[in-house]
């Protein structure tokens, strides 16, 4: 028995030192998946139009032109790129806001509350969760063109309010965080329904709110289809539409020589920095909101 034992330890570490490889070449794989992208749009954003077709896509050239592309990003057609980054800023940020909060409002009914239809209305939520949203498009921009509310900012910020996947997962994420006996703890105390919610449960739904909160924010900001449809005015599109638009007279104007090519990249990194911010600041909700609201038993 002590043979056969010592034999089988090395082996063991072996095999657990090998998966530890394998996870790391895997992880390290994924990371490159996911940077190389961000890590092009930054060099490309760096050249010249000349220098973008010409020299090694992954690398930097002699020509640092960052910030004169910059410059020349945020200032053509009558600073029109800010203008767009200004309404993509509104559209995401209002809807994210928004949804979230609806979706806590949703959430905590569902969890916490028993009437009629619960179920039914809930396997609803679940079943919208399948349709895609492009799906949803035209049937909305007809609803809204009927309102009078197509090429406004609320064709835009209603539809992004509605999150059937953010009310799944606060309600879920209630379920789990919020204690019935704090509930009652509030009640007793005569505290009315809606200001035990925003006085107290909100703050132990921090980190799903956070999540809701980011996610919202995402799909809002890349959210291609939908302003397309709804806007005719650019004036109200976000950056996803103006660039594409500035893409489409690159293309027009002779492709890969259009002067806009430089810009539409260096349009695109801009527009991805403030998701990055907005992550790294919602993420110490998600990791000091693990232990917020913990009740002893």
């Amino acid at each position: 028995m002590t043979a056969e034992t010592t034999i089988k330890r090395p082996r063991a570490g072996r095999i657990k030192g090998g998966r530890r490889t394998i996870l790391t070449i895997g992880m390290l794989a994924a990371a490159a998946y996911f940077l190389l992208p961000l890590f092009w749009v930054l060099v490309a954003s760096s050249k010249t139009s000349a220098d973008l077709f010409s020299t090694f896509g992954l690398w930097f050239s002699g020509d640092f032109a960052l910030f004169d592309n910059i410059g020349e990003t945020v200032t053509y057609d009558g600073n029109v790129f800010l203008r767009w980054m200004g309404n993509t800023l509104l559209y995401a940020v209002t809807a994210a806001g928004g949804g979230a909060l609806l979706a806590s409002l949703a959430g905590y009914g569902f969890a916490k509350y028993r009437f009629k239809g619960n179920r039914a209305m809930f396997m609803t939520v679940l079943g919208a969760v399948m349709v895609p949203t492009t799906a949803l498009a035209i049937p909305t921009y007809l609803l809204f063109s009927r309102l009078g509310l197509a090429d406004t900012p609320w064709a835009i910020i209603l539809p992004s309010l509605i999150n059937p996947f953010g009310l799944f997962l606060m309600t879920v994420y209630v379920q789990s965080a919020v204690p019935d006996s704090l509930l009652e703890a509030g009640r007793i105390d005569g505290a009315g329904e809606f200001r035990i919610f925003f006085q107290v449960t909100l703050r132990l739904l921090a980190p799903g709110f956070a999540t809701v909160l980011l996610f919202t924010l995402v799909n809002t900001w890349n959210n291609y289809f939908l302003p397309l449809i709804m806007l005719n005015d650019p004036d109200l599109y976000p950056i996803t539409v103006g660039l594409a638009r500035w893409q489409g007279q690159a293309a027009a104007a002779g492709g890969a020589s259009g002067d806009l090519v430089p810009l539409v990249i260096t349009g695109s990194l801009l527009s991805v920095i403030p998701l990055i911010i907005a992550f790294l600041f919602l993420q110490r909700y998600w990791q000091s909101g693990l232990v917020t609201g913990a009740v002893k038993q």
